[in-house]
Order: structure tokens, then sequence, then C-alpha cells
């Protein structure tokens, strides 16, 4: 219900940003605010958990999900979204600083891939389904504050009593450091880079798309679109889970500029079934190989400090959510979908095949060594 939150408005974007007089710049803006609400929590609360335990950081994720929900509601706009957004992001980082602990701690004696593959089905299920069950409602009848909205506000406040009731066994240290700076350990950086990408184009499908789609008459497909490119990866992970981490990653940034380019085309042409396949062929890569390929190679070329070394690699991945998808919407702005989706297509490419040579090379290097 936290990640259900965050694109829960996505659909609604070009609506709100003409209700405004605003363009797609400012609604990129309002969008990277997420990444704002992400970052404090990502850089300076990691010890947080230690201190109180992580029964009440879900609860306290779910409550301010509701409030940036609910002021959605009351008061549509870019400003108001703007806020919401930076209330999901302080609630989406408090939850992925203890939700993989907690289950395995609710879980405990059971397979430990079982509570990992419930964190990541979810959280990806998550993300694209409330952008998924908007347009269903706006594909209806357009609306600022659709019925999924009131629906949300049900459904999390009935996950909030639920969460309540769970266990927490976790031992409070109240001298816990909360400090704990991310780190980029030898050979990480590439891994990071690459997340960076596919997330930048997360970022571009969520925030920019749907003005593209406009020019069509198709914004209410939109969320259609964050589902596919969000939830569509959770089926590819089974096989990013068979390769080596630079193999999957190095394949993750082959499908990217291709499905990106797709996604593109069907975009500034109004074909729709371009975009659907387009997304969810780049989330494979996405939420599928450049995902736990990134995030598996980091933590097993760090044998401490593996907290920080996965920091440091959603630090990388956020920084992509947020400041190309604002750069690209200055563009837009300035140049026009065309010149400006065709210049985030070609730094991609570009960004794509030097973190592959990058992953290259720390390989044959890696091999070299064990030899």
């Amino acid at each position: 219900m936290i990640t259900t939150a965050v694109n829960l408005q996505a659909p609604l974007y070009d609506a709100l940003a003409a209700q405004d007089g605003l363009g797609v710049g400012a609604t990129s803006v309002a969008f990277a605010c997420y990444v704002l609400g992400i970052m404090p929590v990502l850089l300076t609360l990691n010890g947080l958990p230690e201190r109180v335990g992580r029964r009440p950081l879900i609860v306290a994720a779910l409550c301010l999900c509701l409030a940036a929900t609910s002021l959605t509601l009351v008061s549509p706009g870019l400003v108001t979204l703007g806020i919401a957004r930076f209330l999901m992001g302080l609630g989406t980082a408090l939850t992925s600083a203890v939700a993989p602990a907690y289950m395995l701690e609710l879980f405990q004696g059971r397979d430990k891939r079982v509570p990992a593959n419930w964190v990541t089905a979810s959280t990806s299920l998550g993300f694209g389904l409330g952008a998924a069950v908007t347009s269903l409602f706006v594909l209806n009848a357009p609306s600022l504050t659709p019925p999924s909205l009131w629906l949300y506000l049900g459904a999390a406040s009935l996950a909030l009593l639920l969460t309540i009731g769970l266990a927490d066994e976790t031992p409070r240290q109240g001298h816990a450091t909360m400090l704990r700076l991310p780190a980029f350990p030898a050979g990480a950086l590439p891994f990071g880079l690459a997340i960076l990408l596919a997330w930048a184009t997360v970022g571009l499908v969520i925030a920019i798309l749907p003005s593209t789609l406009a020019r069509h008459g198709l914004t209410a497909w939109s969320g259609f679109a964050t589902f596919g490119i969000c939830s569509c990866g959770v089926l590819f992970q089974p096989w990013a889970r068979r390769l080596s981490p630079h193999t999957a990653t190095q394949l993750g940034l082959v499908i990217l500029p291709l499905a990106y380019a797709v996604i593109a085309w069907g975009a500034l042409t109004g074909t729709l079934s371009a975009v659907l396949i387009g997304t969810v062929a780049a989330s494979s890569a996405c939420y599928g190989f450049v995902y736990l390929g990134g995030l598996s190679g980091v933590l097993a070329i760090t044998s401490e400090r593996q907290s920080s070394a996965s920091a440091g690699f959603f630090l990388l991945a956020y920084v992509g959510f947020s400041l190309p998808v604002v750069t690209t919407g200055a563009l837009i702005d300035s140049f026009g979908h065309t010149i400006a989706l065709q210049l985030f297509g070609g730094a991609l490419l570009a960004g794509a095949i030097f973190v592959s040579w990058l992953l290259k090379s720390a390989s044959t290097q890696g091999a070299e060594a064990e030899c």
C-alpha cells in the first residue's frame, strides 16, 4: 500500500498542469519532490530502526501516504502534488530502510528467499498498481479526484490497522549511530550508473509520457504505461537470478535503449500498442536485469558495510529518477517533445554503451584476478 500511493496520481499529471496553467517542466519538478523526501532518510537516518524499532516506521510511512493522498483529494494541483510526493518519498524511504529485515524477522525459520520475494514482488507491483487503477477510472470519467484515491484511503487504512497488530521484536539501541553515509566500494560504481540510467527511463515514463500522450488524446492510458514499466519487471526477476551480476546488468543495458526507442516512437506517433510493449520491455531491465543484477553485484563485492553500499546504489538510482527527468521536462518546454525525447534517447544510448564498457572491463579484471 505504501508503494501503491506513490504513482496513484500519475495519470493526472497533465490535467493538473493544465488546470494550473503550467508546463511539463513544472510537472517534472513536482514529480521530483519525491526524491527530496527520500534523500534525507537515505543519507542521515539509516540507524533509525535500531532506535525506535521497525513497526513504528512502517506505521509512520502508511500515515504519511494517507496524508499525502488526502491532500491531493482536498486541493488538487501541482503544488499540492509536490508536497504529497515529498511526503510519499519520506514514507517510501522509511519502508525501504526496514521492510526487508522486518519481513525476514516475521518469516523467521523459513527459507530466506520467501520474505525477499514478497518484498520485491509487492514493491514492484505497488509502484504500478495505483497508476493503473487510476487510469481505469479516468478512462470511464475524467476527473482530478477519481474514486481510486478514495479506494486507496480505505485500503491503506485497513493496512494500517493490520500493521499495528504485528509483532516487533527488534532490539532497541538508544545510542545507535544515525548517520551512515552511502559508500561506493571498488567495482560498485558501474552498477550504480546502470541503475541511474534505468530509473531515469522509469521517471520519464511516469512524469513526462502523460503530456506526450495527451497530444493524441491518450493521456488516460498513461497509468497502464506506468504499470508496465514498474510492475512487469517482476516477471523477469527469476531469469535475472540465473545470470551473473555483470551479465544480467549488461543484458539490461542492451534492452534499455531499444525499449526506450519503441516507447518514444509510440508516444510521438500516438501508437499506444508500441508504448505498452516498450514499457514492458524496459521494465525487464529497470526492475529485472539491471535492478537485481546491479544490487546483487554491489553486495557480492562488499564483504563489510553492505547497508552503506546498498545505500550508495540507491542514491545513484534516485539521482537518475529525478535530475534527468527535470532536465527533459525543461527541454520539452523550450524545444518541444520530439527534440527533448530524442536528446534523452541519445544520452541514454551513450550512457548504456559507456557503462557496458565499464562492466566488461571490471568483469575481465575480476577473471584475471581469480586466475
